[in-house]
C-alpha cells in the first residue's frame, strides 16, 4: 500500500507513526517551519520531525495549491491514497484526484457534527456527551466528504482538550488503518448537512472569562480552551488551568468578584448563575500552581473583582 501523509501537529503523529511501520509512506506534506517561544525560532513541526527520523520525502509548500513544483512531484509518487490528518490546508481538485483509490481524512469529530478546525474543544465548550474519530473520503469541502468508519470516547466533566486530544489520537490512527485494509468492502455514507455543525478556529475572544456567564459555562470554556483561558487580576493577566462549579448560589455582589477563600483548594468567584472554584492557575512570568498557592502570594482578599 503506497500513501502520501499530509499533517502538522502532534495529534497527527500516531496515525504517521502507524503508517511507517505498516505501509509504504512515498512522501510526507506538512506545514512550513513556524517561529515559536520567546524567541520566535524557526521551529519544525511534529509530523516533519518524525519524517525526518524515517527519512522520508517532505515537502512544506505555503500554500499546495499554488506551488506546481510539489503538485508536479505528488502526481508523480502514483499513491493509491493520499492520507489527511490536521495537516492545515485544503485540498484543490487537482490534488484530490491525484491518489488512485482516494484521500482519506482522519476527523476529530462524529460528523457532520463539528466540521472544521477544532472539533474536540468545540464539542466540550458545547457539553457534548460524546466525542469522536470520523474517517472519511474527501471532496472540495470542507469536512463534507462520505463517512467510512467511526470511533467515540465519552467526555466527563473534567476532560480537557489537551488530554482528549491525546486519547484520540491513537484511536484515529487504528481507525485510519483499518479503514485501509477494509476499503474495498466499506459502503461509503453522506453526510445529512442538515444535521451539520461547524468548530472554527479558536481566536482570542474566545479565551476571555465573562464572569457575566454562568458557572457551568466557564468551566467548560476553561477546559476546552485549556491551558489559555485568562481573567484579570490586579490588572495582570491570570490564565485559569482549573475550576469546578460550586454547589453555592450565586450572592447578590457583582459577578466576577471573589466570595471565598477555601483552605487547600483556591478561591471561589460570583458568576451570572451559580459560583465557580479556582483550583489552578497560571501567574504571568511563573509556573503554574494551586490556586490556594496563589492566595497565598498574591495575598487575595474576599471581595477583589476579577
Amino acid at each position: 500500500m503506497k500513501l502520501v501523509f499530509f499533517g502538522t501537529p502532534e495529534f497527527a503523529v500516531p496515525t504517521l507513526e502507524i503508517l511507517l511501520k505498516r505501509a509504504t509512506v512515498l512522501a510526507v506534506v506538512t506545514q512550513p517551519d513556524r517561529p515559536a517561544g520567546r524567541g520566535g525560532k524557526l521551529t519544525a513541526s511534529p509530523v516533519k520531525l518524525l519524517a525526518q527520523t524515517a527519512n522520508v520525502p517532505i515537502y512544506q509548500p505555503e500554500k499546495l495549491r499554488k506551488d506546481e513544483a510539489v503538485l508536479s512531484n505528488l502526481e508523480a509518487l502514483g499513491a493509491d491514497f493520499f492520507v489527511v490528518v490536521a495537516y492545515g490546508q485544503i485540498l484543490s481538485k487537482r490534488v484530490l484526484a491525484m491518489p488512485r483509490l482516494g484521500c482519506i481524512n482522519v476527523h476529530g469529530s462524529l460528523l457532520p457534527h463539528y466540521r472544521g478546525a477544532a472539533p474536540v474543544q468545540w464539542a466540550i465548550y458545547y457539553g457534548e456527551p460524546l466525542v469522536g474519530i470520523t474517517t472519511m473520503l474527501m471532496d472540495t469541502g470542507l469536512d463534507t466528504g462520505a463517512m467510512l468508519l467511526k470511533a467515540r470516547l465519552p467526555i466527563t466533566e473534567d476532560t480537557q482538550s489537551v488530554s482528549l486530544l491525546q486519547s484520540l489520537a491513537p484511536i484515529g490512527a487504528e481507525l485510519l488503518w483499518q479503514t485501509l485494509t477494509t476499503f474495498s468492502d466499506l459502503i461509503p455514507e453522506a453526510q445529512a448537512d442538515q444535521h451539520s455543525s461547524y468548530a472554527p478556529l479558536i481566536k482570542p475572544e474566545h479565551l476571555l472569562i465573562n464572569w457575566q456567564t454562568s458557572a457551568l459555562q466557564l468551566q467548560r470554556q476553561i477546559r476546552a480552551f485549556y491551558p489559555q483561558v485568562h481573567t484579570a487580576h490586579r490588572t495582570q493577566r491570570l490564565k485559569i488551568l482549573a475550576s469546578h462549579v460550586s454547589a453555592e448560589l450565586s450572592t447578590d455582589v457583582p459577578a466576577g468578584t471573589v466570595t471565598q477563600l477555601i483552605r487547600n483548594q483556591g478561591f471561589q468567584v460570583n458568576t451570572s448563575d451559580g459560583q465557580l472554584l479556582i483550583t489552578q492557575v497560571h501567574p504571568p512570568g511563573k509556573r503554574a500552581q494551586s490556586a490556594w498557592d496563589y492566595v497565598h502570594g498574591s495575598r487575595m482578599e474576599v471581595g477583589e473583582r476579577l
